[in-house]
């Protein structure tokens, strides 16, 4: 306990399957290395708990109720482990930007737990990682459906259908995928509605829109499974053309998405709820995607980010 302990985690994305999940379809969510989260974890025999974070720095339970859902899973586990009046201070650095869709909080927790079972030397599995990490979720997003959590700790493609448990599925890819960041908060709440009041207004055509991402998420899982890029380009591009159908996109992203493609891009659409966040775009090699990073700048994207796609042969 007096040698400082540390845990880590990282973003994740939807791939693919964005509010047709919500419709018992499936979506694929993406482990997001290059994004990084660490939590350190130092000892002080002062008894107090001092979080340092760049939202804030101070005592724990002091902080702005955004903390709420953290502190409450920190006290559950202290209070299991019989250590509650145990002194730390927790350093949390992360590079995830916060409500756009790449699981920030699911992310901070896994990293949390983490360090915290390190730093009182028990032992974790991976199956406890989830249940503990659940403990914040619940409180955060009320109820969550478990993919942030499981893809933040999982290190391929993680497939989800709501109600059933997130497996990993089969990843033999190569490539790279490139996040940006519009620099607008997703407004995932907002967008939900909207489907559901175009599923009541226009049954049809909304029902039309959600099976046909369903099929694409299909065939995203066998464009993973057997290295076919161009594939996954052409089904996200058909993927975009229906979340657009939905009335999810937005002006900003929309214009991301066709600079993505100008430069080289196989294929381009938005991640997450949409109406603001990022977009995700595929490139066949490194160079095609660091022109992309840079067309992007240049329209204002906020932020981007390289991942490598590996295949797990490649590892």
């Amino acid at each position: 306990m007096d040698t400082p302990a540390s845990g880590s985690s990282h973003a994740k994305i939807i791939l693919i399957g964005e509010h047709s999940v919500v419709y018992h379809q499936p979506a694929i969510a993406l482990p997001l290395p290059a994004v990084r989260e660490s939590v350190t974890l130092a000892y002080r025999n002062d008894g107090v708990q001092q979080l340092i974070s760049r939202y804030y720095t101070g005592a724990r339970h002091s902080g702005p109720k955004q903390l709420g859902g953290i502190n409450e899973l920190i006290d559950e586990l202290l209070a299991w482990f019989d250590a509650t009046d145990l002194g730390f201070d927790l350093t949390i650095n992360s590079h995830l930007p916060a409500e756009r869709g790449m699981g920030s909080s699911a992310a901070t927790a896994v990293a949390i737990i983490r360090a915290l079972y390190q730093f009182l030397e028990q032992p974790l599995s991976h199956d406890q990682l989830l249940l503990d990490a659940n403990i914040s979720e619940k409180i955060i997003h009320g109820n969550p459906s478990g993919i942030d959590a499981a893809t933040a700790s999982a290190k391929n493609p993680i497939w989800f259908i709501t109600g059933t448990a997130p497996v990993v599925i089969p990843f033999h890819m190569h490539g790279y995928l490139v996040v940006a960041d519009s620099g607008i908060h997703g407004q995932t709440g907002l967008a939900v509605k909207a489907v559901a009041h175009f599923r009541e207004t226009d049954p049809q055509l909304a029902n039309q829109a959600i099976k046909g991402l369903g099929q694409l998420t299909y065939a995203a899982k066998t464009a993973l499974a057997n290295d076919r890029l161009a594939d996954l380009g052409t089904i996200f591009d058909q993927a975009q053309a229906r979340l657009q159908q939905l009335g999810v996109s937005h002006p900003q992203l929309d214009e991301m998405i066709s600079v993505a493609k100008q430069n080289g891009a196989l294929g381009a659409k938005l991640t997450g709820g949409g109406m603001g966040g990022c977009m995700i775009c595929l490139a066949p090699d490194e160079s095609t995607a660091t022109q992309i990073r840079l067309a992007l700048a240049n329209h204002g994207a906020a932020q981007s980010w390289v991942q490598p796609l590996k295949s797990e042969d490649t590892k």
